[in-house]
């Protein structure tokens, strides 16, 4: 756009050239990540997200489902997932709605399946780092062992 070019038709983003020239206009209030599982890292499940000023939201397809909400003004690190935090449901519930709204928009709800490269990156290291322990709210005890849940 800078350059009085045309981006080409299937080139996803907007000129942010305006912000630039201190125009006012608007703008997005976040930014959409989006990750899709591929055959050669069958352990990295596909990832989306939604990164504000305030807050960073991620939902994971695979690998225990468990997904991440920061208070990036209190927890710059990302250090304490509130996720479960009975206080932040309703923001959950906001941004996981606003997540699909978006990947609905721009067609990101139909996960692409590409071919193999031929390279499989499902080898570990033996000196690696160990195993992160299984989340224990994602453990079922003795007694829920025939509990059926909807």
């Amino acid at each position: 756009h800078a350059a009085g070019l045309q981006p080409p038709a299937y080139m996803d983003g907007k000129s942010f050239l305006p912000l630039l020239e201190a125009k006012d206009t608007p703008w997005r209030s976040n930014l959409l990540y989006e990750y899709y599982w591929e055959k050669n890292y069958p352990q990295t499940p596909t990832i989306f997200a939604l990164r504000g000023d305030r807050y960073k939201y991620i939902e994971y397809n695979g690998v225990w489902d468990t997904d991440e909400l920061y208070d990036l003004k209190n927890d710059s690190l990302e250090v304490h997932n509130l996720i479960r935090d009975p206080k932040y449901q309703d923001l959950v519930k906001d941004l996981s709605k606003q997540l699909f709204e978006k990947l609905q928009s721009t067609g990101g709800n139909y996960i692409p399946l590409n071919p193999s490269s031929g390279y499989r990156g499902i080898l570990r290291y033996e000196y690696g780092s160990p195993a992160a322990q299984f989340p224990s709210y994602l453990i079922r005890t003795e007694s829920e062992k025939n509990v059926q849940h909807k």
